[in-house]
């Protein structure tokens, strides 16, 4: 993980050292060195009697999640708290000397999860997000654990530019190439497109569905008159322009 990775970094620093601080200690999510008051989240519930709850920022920490003097622990000028705010982007410039936290934090790049900060909550992430930081997590694990796995996501193209949806497709490739197997869930047809085995529902949505309308080879589909898939499929696979999203 790579903030496990960011917190041994400056738990190596000489001033964590004089002082005694671990890598647990610039953990938000135990007692030690995160601020008592928030308990390391960072604000604080206000109930509202006839309102929704509000969450402040705490006035203990100043939204930081940790104590005054841990934050007295600087890599390069940068507290821990200041290091949380950088995107993943932003830390892989800054970490391009620490090989084991560049390559934690080049899976998330891979999966097109860079834009996010590194302390951001996961509980304020998308379905879609989630799904893909499990694939980074299992890409940056994957040289290490023997078998073949079974992958199953639920429309993980959710909220993707199609730029990003393009690197999701060259992750799944790496997933594939590898002797895995990935079920995806979809209705996104540049992932339609490049899948070995296609199943249609149908032949419409909710109650309307749930019949196998077809099943075979995106070309296969295509093929297939009573699909509405195959019909919004054929296009892209008949057009050289559709070449551009493989």
């Amino acid at each position: 993980k790579a903030f496990d990775e960011i917190r041994e970094l400056f738990a190596a620093q000489p001033l964590s050292r004089q002082l005694k601080y671990t890598s647990a200690t610039f953990s938000f999510n135990m007692p030690g060195g995160r601020c008592d008051a928030c308990e390391g989240a960072g604000h604080v519930q206000v109930e509202m009697v006839f309102l929704a709850d509000v969450f402040v920022p705490c006035e203990a920490c100043g939204g930081t999640r940790y104590r005054r003097e841990v934050l007295d622990v600087r890599i390069g000028g940068h507290s821990i708290h200041d290091v949380l705010q950088w995107t993943v982007e932003e830390a892989i410039g800054r970490f391009r000397h620490q090989p084991r936290l560049g390559t934690a934090l080049w899976h998330l790049q891979q999966v097109g999860l860079g834009y996010l900060r590194l302390g951001q909550p996961a509980t304020t992430l998308s379905g879609g997000e989630a799904q893909r930081l499990k694939i980074a997590r299992e890409l940056a694990q994957a040289g290490k654990r023997e078998g073949r796995k079974l992958y199953i996501l639920d429309e993980p193209t959710t909220g993707l530019h199609l730029d990003d949806v393009r690197v999701l497709i060259q992750v799944l490739d790496r997933l594939v190439d590898a002797g895995h197997t990935v079920l995806v869930i979809e209705h996104h047809l540049d992932v339609i497109k490049r899948a070995d085995w296609v199943v249609d529902l149908g032949p419409g949505a909710g109650p309307e569905g749930g019949r196998v309308i077809a099943q075979g080879t995106p070309e296969a589909i295509a093929a297939v008159i009573e699909s509405h898939t195959g019909r919004y499929l054929a296009p892209l696979l008949l057009s050289p322009a559709a070449a551009l999203a493989g």
